[in-house]
């Protein structure tokens, strides 16, 4: 039979571990709620803007003369003279005289020719009064009307012929003498010499090449579908030419004054030509445009009125995708009139204002909700405050 320390001890050891597991218990934290997680997707926006815009297309070329000549020798002759200009790389004025051939010859002929025209002058005034006398002789002889041949009016003809002739003579002499002198048809930049002093030339002879310094033209070819953008064509367009001269970017301003009219066969691009006046600055104080430079040409093109730009890869479908006022997302039509590299320009479909969306959706559904950056972070400013409240109270 038990006694009683053997009944009491199991139970003594019995409420120990009651009250340990009791205790143990008590000190377990409740497990922590997990916080909401907020799924909305974030983006970033950007108000949209309407600027006034004029068009302008861009095109290239090279720098060449408005006129250039071969220059030849008209008669032939030994080079007698060189002018010091007339070297590759000289200016010289409209009249200069760039060389000149031995005249003795054609001095001569000048003579000659001057002395048939007055030997024709003579004969011309002899046959004149020989048929004054044959018609005193035929009135003496008969009453009758005297017919030309009597009257000496065929000889009369002849002399009137051979004077016509020989002034004719004395104008191609007087040509061929001044043409002994070679001058410059234009204000030019000597291109090159063919000739040296003492140097023989016949008629067609290569004398020089010369380039006309009063205009420079550029030809710029534009793709077809540029020309909707430019007004009358491109014709009386302002044009800014960007080169490089003496190792530093310089800028030039001309204007379009024509269309070639046609489509090259090759490029299938339309060429349009502009002019720059004065382009080595002779006659006025302006920044130095080389023949043979290759320059950028910028040309003014015609009024887009109140338009926005926005980069061409937000645009789907013809679909924009924007955040409405209840940071919503929806997507607008847009009218697009003109692509710019990574941008494409709009002229209708977004108000002033709205926010187009500039991030990328994983899953975008018209209608989702949306939030920004921003409101996240003025979402999550008030548990902050709360929790440094708690810890301050703690204290």
């Amino acid at each position: 039979m038990a006694t009683k320390k053997q009944i009491i001890l199991p139970i003594i050891v019995l409420a120990i571990g009651i009250a340990g597991l009791v205790g143990i218990s008590a000190l377990k934290k409740p497990p922590e709620e997990k916080p909401v997680v907020d799924t909305t997707p974030l983006v970033s926006v950007e108000a949209i803007e309407y600027k006034p815009m004029t068009f302008s297309v861009s095109s290239y070329g090279v720098v060449a003369a408005k006129y250039d000549t071969e220059l030849v020798a008209q008669v032939s002759g030994e080079i007698i003279y060189l002018a010091d200009k007339f070297v590759k790389g000289g200016f010289v004025k409209k009249g200069d005289i760039l060389a000149k051939i031995d005249p003795s010859d054609y001095e001569a002929g000048l003579l000659d020719s001057q002395a048939n025209v007055a030997s024709a002058k003579a004969n011309m005034v002899q046959e004149r009064a020989n048929g004054e006398v044959a018609l005193r002789e035929w009135a003496e002889i008969t009453s009758s009307k005297p017919t030309a041949l009597s009257l000496r009016k065929p000889q009369l003809a002849q002399e009137l012929a051979k004077l016509k002739s020989a002034e004719a003579d004395l104008l191609r002499s007087h040509r061929d003498l001044e043409r002994t002198v070679i001058r410059a048809p234009y204000d030019a930049l000597i291109s090159s010499r063919e000739i040296g002093l003492g140097a023989y030339v016949t008629t067609g002879s290569k004398i020089g090449h010369i380039y006309n310094t009063d205009t420079a033209e550029i030809r710029l070819p534009l793709a077809d579908k540029e020309m909707q953008y430019l007004d009358q064509k491109g014709t009386h367009s302002e044009v800014t030419l960007m080169g490089n001269f003496a190792g530093s970017k310089q800028q030039w301003q001309g204007k379009i004054v024509r269309s070639e009219g046609v489509v090259d066969s090759k490029s299938r691009m339309t060429y349009l030509v502009a002019e720059i006046e004065d382009p080595y600055g002779l006659k006025t104080d302006k920044n130095e445009l080389r023949f043979g430079t290759y320059v950028t040409a910028n040309i003014q093109g015609s009024n887009a009125g109140n338009v926005a730009v926005i980069p061409r890869h937000l645009i789907v479908n013809g679909l924009v995708a924007i955040m409405d006022s209840d940071n919503t997302l929806r997507y607008k039509p847009v009218k697009i009139i003109r692509q710019e590299g990574a941008n494409v320009v709009i002229s209708e479909g977004l108000d002033p204002g709205m926010e187009v969306i500039t991030s990328a959706l994983d899953y975008p559904l018209e209608g989702m909700k949306l939030a920004l950056p921003v409101d996240k972070i003025l979402q999550d400013e008030p548990i902050e405050t709360d929790k440094t409240e708690i810890a301050m109270e703690g204290k």
